[in-house]
């Protein structure tokens, strides 16, 4: 592997997360970072998946399998909370990131079959592994053009982040609007009927219940099952679009603020005004190669959906390096969990850390969702203790404000260092709830200040600067 994927060894006690042990996956490799965690998918009932369409239901020219898709390429199935995982899936994958991925990652093939994609998003989504390390370990074995397709993908996740700092509104937007459409649920039978329906993948869209039911069970869905699920979702079922991104947000291992309010945006037609996306049965056909009935009843029209003019795009105002020979702390959140390689000035003082998951959705997150992020928070602290050889302290979820403040006061530290929380429920929970004794100084990374200039507008400015990008941001030697 490119020394960029070096691991992180960890002596200290691994995580506890009260789900069971985890011995590892069998390899030859050398004993790395572990955390006791049970897959707790591994009992998960697929059944409900295996549907084949009615005799004569498939699109004509159906291929059997995806074109590419390469036999020796390893599947996941399951997500372990720590870092050592994340590297072990990256290493899999690496050798298909090329044309393989290229030609085959428009299938949806099931939850257990996920060979054809990368599946590193519900790490890379908390920065346990970087995009960074990602790209660089890519182009260690395939030439950019050869892994195009891919590179694309991993620019996206940046594009989405950067364009929400031009446009944080949209957030706070989203945020009151989950708010309302939840209220509205209790005074609309009706509305309320067809939405306990959708989330509870009893719609009667064959294919999409079982999305629904792979998402909660799973934490994840293939990306383009996301798009057909939400399309379905506002113009089929005529549900409000917050609500869909809220269930996802609340359910994904991989939910983010960014992708998901863009992306649900995107399919309704708000992100790029007036291009809608429409699901269409054809196309899940012979995505799914047939695993559903052929799906009735779809929409034909994708209107697109009209909201209030948004405010004119702004310059996110990023803060500039943390000023060296200053004592100060560190707080670890849920949106970066890699504060090793953090650019700071010298070692924290001390190290804090929010143990779980900033609220979701007025609705409480999935019990996986919860259990994952707060054991790789729990992971990321542990690591990043002994990498700066210092203490690590768990602040209590009810009142770490005062707790972060008392301690710090005891040290003689009034500045904390955060990786940048960048919008979404993280910064709503520190900022709205910061101690008024400590200043907070926000720690950009190089990878942002380089891609979010490029997302102010559409992606197509941003893909044209890729190539200069991964110049500037790839190690040379």
């Amino acid at each position: 592997m490119n020394r960029v994927c070096e691991r992180w060894s960890q002596p200290s006690k691994p995580a506890q997360t009260g789900l069971g042990g985890h011995a590892g996956r069998p390899t030859s490799k050398p004993a790395e970072i572990t955390t006791p965690y049970t897959d707790s998918f591994a009992d998960t009932d697929y059944s409900y998946m295996s549907m084949s369409p009615p005799s004569g239901a498939a699109t004509p020219g159906r291929p059997s399998q995806p074109p590419g898709l390469s036999p020796q390429a390893p599947s996941i199935s399951g997500w372990l909370p720590d870092r050592r995982a994340a590297l072990d899936r990256l290493e899999d994958f690496i050798p298909y990131a090329g044309r393989p991925y290229a030609l085959s990652r428009n299938f949806d093939l099931g939850p257990q079959q996920r060979s054809n994609i990368s599946g590193l998003s519900p790490w890379l989504r908390h920065r346990v592994i970087l995009e960074e390390e990602v790209l660089a370990a890519v182009l260690h074995q395939h030439a950019p053009d050869t892994a195009e397709a891919f590179i694309r993908e991993v620019f996206w996740r940046g594009y989405f982040k950067g364009w929400l700092e031009h446009n944080p509104a949209v957030w706070h937007r989203y945020r009151q609007s989950v708010s309302q459409q939840l209220t509205r649920l209790d005074s609309q039978p009706g509305l309320n009927s067809r939405y306990e329906a959708a989330v509870s993948g009893k719609s009667g869209i064959a294919c999409f219940d079982a999305w629904a039911s792979e998402l909660i069970a799973t934490g994840y869905l293939h990306n383009h099952a996301r798009m057909w699920f939400a399309s379905i979702w506002i113009f089929t079922l005529q549900l409000p679009w917050e609500l869909g991104a809220d269930f996802f947000l609340r359910h994904l291992l991989d939910g983010d603020a960014a992708s998901n309010t863009c992306s649900w945006r995107w399919v309704g037609g708000l992100h790029t005004r007036g291009k809608t996306y429409l699901a269409r049965a054809g196309n899940i056909d012979q995505y799914t190669l047939g695993r559903y009935p052929l799906p009735a009843g779809l929409a034909d029209v994708a209107l697109p959906i009209e909201e209030a003019p948004l405010a004119a795009a702004r310059k996110p105002v990023l803060p500039g390096a943390l000023p060296p020979g200053e004592r100060y702390g560190l707080l670890i959140t849920e949106e970066d969990l890699f504060t090793e390689t953090l650019p700071l000035p010298q070692p924290p003082e001390v190290i804090f850390y929010l143990p779980v998951p900033a609220r979701r959705s007025p609705v409480a997150a999935s019990a996986p969702v919860t259990e994952f992020v707060s054991s790789l928070i729990a992971e990321a602290a542990g690591r990043a203790g002994h990498h700066f050889s210092t203490e690590a302290i768990s602040l209590p979820p009810d009142d770490w404000q005062a707790a972060l403040a008392e301690n710090a006061l005891r040290r003689g530290i009034k500045q904390i260092a955060t990786a940048y929380l960048p919008a979404g429920p993280a910064r709503d929970l520190v900022t709205a709830h910061w101690p008024d004794t400590l200043a907070l100084h926000e720690v950009v990374r190089p990878y942002d200040r380089a891609v979010w200039p490029h997302a102010s507008a559409g992606f197509f400015r941003l893909k044209k600067a890729i190539p200069a990008l991964l110049q500037g941001l790839m190690p040379t030697d």
